[in-house]
This record gives structure tokens, sequence and C-alpha cells, in this order.
């Protein structure tokens, strides 16, 4: 029943924050100067009835507190409004391009603590040693290069060996599967380097606490191997703030990877994001910005449980 409840009060949080996030970017995008009409008004043999008309058959001329519902009803059925620069509805735009996106960025993420934890382990282990120390260099210099000057180092590696830009067009047949994951390589690389140094910092900095603190330093003065203590009571004692940065690491590696794609030619929901922008297609961008606040959302909840699941104090202040 106290997880029942749990689950229950974080749920209703989460879709209190969700219906706020929403309020606000559609507020914010019904605000911003200018629409997807006004570059038509530019266009001398479109007359101002038909933009009148426009505006009348997708709802523009009506209060916003209307469009804010008509939009919503749109979300309800899965539309997710209409894309007036592809004269579609946003779905129908935004699945194929979100499951690449999720992939770029579930196997980076998967590459990155791959990485990071067990580096961050050795270097709370044995701290100063040469390896921390390469592990912490690396980090450092990973963590002062920016995503593009590393996408583009990746991007000139791969035309050196006669790599190309993805091609996902035709899916199902071995030789897409095989092209998916030779051009996976590049942008994964590159948000894995994005992300190893902040998630090996955290682990070796939440590592080295559990490591020096009293309990296993007593369970060490019985005798307890150090790869025991190490992964049966150092690890458990650090799993809070790691579990806290899986949900964090979760959502910020997908949103963090429309510059990546945009730069790699990854076909994700990033250069579709960016042409929304430019051409002022709003409802693309309030689906992308939903999209992508439910996923951190949804992220942070699954971490909330887990912290319910891993740790006895929080289920006592439940």
């Amino acid at each position: 029943m106290k997880v029942a409840r749990y689950f229950e009060r974080r749920l209703v949080h989460s879709a209190a924050l969700l219906i706020a996030i929403s309020v606000l970017a559609f507020a914010i995008s019904q605000i911003a100067p200018g629409n997807f009409l006004d570059e038509m008004k530019l266009n001398p043999q479109i007359s101002a009835q038909t933009i009148a008309g426009l505006r009348a058959q997708y709802g523009l001329d009506q209060p916003l507190p209307v469009r804010y519902i008509r939009w919503l009803k749109s979300v309800a059925v899965g539309d997710f409004g209409y894309s007036l620069s592809y004269n579609l509805p946003v779905s129908k735009l935004i699945w194929n391009r979100l499951g690449n996106t999720l992939l770029l960025g579930a196997t980076s993420m998967l590459l990155a603590w791959a990485l990071a934890l067990p580096c961050g382990i050795w270097g709370a282990y044995k701290a100063r040693g040469w390896l921390d120390r390469f592990f912490v260099a690396s980090s450092t210099v990973l963590l002062g290069t920016p995503e593009l000057a590393l996408a583009l180092l990746c991007i000139l590696i791969a035309a050196h060996f006669g790599n190309s830009s993805a091609d996902l067009g035709v899916r199902g047949s071995r030789e897409t599967f095989r092209s998916t994951l030779d051009h996976l390589g590049i942008p994964a690389v590159v948000l894995a380097g994005a992300a190893f140094p902040i998630l090996f910092r955290h682990i070796r900095s939440a590592m080295n606490d559990a490591w020096h603190s009293p309990f296993v330093q007593s369970a060490r003065g019985h005798g307890i191997a150090d790869g025991r203590l190490l992964l049966r009571h150092a690890l458990p004692a650090a799993a809070n703030p790691l579990i806290s940065l899986l949900g964090l690491s979760l959502a910020g590696v997908v949103s963090g990877s429309f510059l990546v794609e945009v730069i790699t030619g990854w076909p994700g929901v990033g250069p579709l994001f960016l042409d929304a922008i430019y051409a002022r297609d709003f409802h693309v961008v309030l689906a992308v910005v939903m999209l992508f606040a439910l996923f951190l959302i949804v992220s942070n909840l699954i971490a909330d449980l887990l912290l319910y699941a891993a740790d006895p104090r929080v289920r006592a202040e439940c």
C-alpha cells in the first residue's frame, strides 16, 4: 500500500508538472513574434483573403485559450497538432525520427555508463594512482571539449576511413540494419564522450565517500576482501546519488543529442526540430518539447521508484 501511495503521489506531481510545461510552452510559442503564415504574406501571388482563410482554417484567429484547448484535443488523440510546413499531422512526422533519437540516446547512455562505472569505481579504489590520474585527465579534456569539436573530429576520422552519413530510408533489410549500426557509431561516441566526464566524476566521488566511510573501513578490518567490499558494500552505499544521476542522464543524453544529430546527419528529431523553428512551425516544436519533457519526467519518476526500492530511509519518510 505504501508503494502504491508513493507512486500515486509522484504520478500526480508529474502530471501537474507536465500540464504546467504544456501551458508555458504553448503560451511562449503563440506570443512569439511571427508565424508560418507571415512568410506567405511576402509572396505577392498569395492574396490577403487566402491568408485570412488559412488563419481561420487552422484556428489562428481564435483566442489563446481556445487554441490551447484545440491543441490539447489533438494531443489527446495522438496527432500533436498539425504541421503547416508539411501539411500533415505532427505524429506522422515525428514517430520514426523519435525512434532514431531514442536509439541514439540509449546506445550512447549505455556506452557512457559502461565506461564511467568501472572507471569511477577503480578511481575511488586506487585514488591518485596512475590509472586514476589518466581517467581524471581524460575527463577534464573531454569536459572542456565542445560537442561540436568532438563531433567534427569524429567525422574527420570516419571520413578518413571511408564512412558516410546515415541512410535509414529502407527498414527491415539486412543492409539497412548494418548501415544503421555503422553510422550509429559516430554520434553515439560523441554523446558518450560528452557524458562520460560528468558520469565518471559523480561516480568516483560517490564511491570515494562510500569507500572511506566508517562501516566499510570496519568491514575491511574484519578481513573482507577489497573486491567484495567494493561491489557488495561500497557500491550499494553509493547507490542513492548514482540512481538520481541515472534518471538525469536518461533524459539528458537524449535531449542533448539534437546538435549532434544535425552535425552528423543522423535522421532523428534534432534536424526536424531545427527546421520547424526556422519555419515557425510551432506545433512541431511543441510536440518535440512536450515529448522530451515527458521523457524527462518519466526518467525521474523511474529514478524515484528505484530510490524507493533501494533505500529504506526513503520508504520510512513516506
